[in-house]
């Protein structure tokens, strides 16, 4: 797990305003990114899942899909099958749906509308082959050059969205394809926030199979914190400390 602070200051003289634990923060802006993307890219009508890893940034994920999608069905898939068990278990009562945990993971990807993957994985285990047209993937996993969830031929004969152009094109999924020489950066649409912005366009047709490979923005950690500051001081939750003194 990565650990860190993060520290907001005021951003007209710098004063410092709150120093906070970054781990929760990284998870829940992780997720939501990843539902805004499906939002602009997986199909209107997506109803099923099948998630790729059970611990909290797949929780965190499946909440904020349901905030975006009426999901009815999910499939959760983990090589600890005692943890997709308990996924399926715990928030199959919190959120009211049906959720499965599976290990046959080709086949429930073929019956998803939306796959998600956010395991640390260093081999890729989504292959081309087990995707079905009309598929939206947003692969989270690819944080650091060595991570790998995805087939580079995935990456190279469908579309691909990317949070931070040069950031994938370092450490995340579009890293791999690159390397493999199977595709080049100017291969690749647009950003999330070009399609967002209306300057770029999302899902294009029905069939389309679309990767968002996320690797994770600064500014969505920035902006996340402003937000649990603002909450925090409506509240007068937290410790309060005098900086100056």
């Amino acid at each position: 797990m990565i650990q860190g602070v993060i520290v907001l200051c005021d951003g007209e003289n710098g004063y410092p305003l709150a120093v906070m634990d970054s781990i929760e923060i990284t998870i829940q802006r992780t997720g939501a990114a990843t539902a805004v993307a499906a939002k602009y890219l997986a199909r209107s009508e997506s109803k099923s899942v099948t998630i790729c890893g059970c611990g909290n940034q797949g929780r965190i994920s499946l909440r904020a899909l349901t905030k975006v999608f009426p999901i009815e069905r999910v499939w959760a898939c983990d090589r600890d099958q005692a943890q997709a068990q308990r996924f399926a278990s715990e928030l199959a009562e919190e959120l009211r749906i049906d959720i499965e945990a599976v290990s046959d993971l080709e086949t429930f990807i073929r019956q998803s509308d939306i796959c998600i993957t956010c395991t640390p994985s260093k081999q890729p285990f989504l292959k081309r082959d087990f995707v079905a047209p009309g598929t939206f993937i947003a692969a989270v996993g690819a944080d650091s050059p060595e991570k790998q969830e995805l087939e580079p031929a995935l990456l190279s004969h469908n579309r691909i969205v990317v949070d931070i152009l040069e950031q994938c094109a370092s450490i995340g999924e579009l890293h791999h394809a690159l390397d493999a020489g199977l595709i080049t950066k100017e291969d690749v649409p647009a950003e999330l926030g070009e399609v967002i912005a209306g300057l770029k366009p999302g899902r294009t047709f029905s069939d389309e199979i679309i990767i968002f490979d996320s690797t994770g923005m600064a500014l969505q950690d920035v902006v996340t914190a402003a937000a649990v500051y603002e909450k925090a001081a409506r509240r007068e939750a937290g410790m309060l400390t005098d900086f100056a003194a």
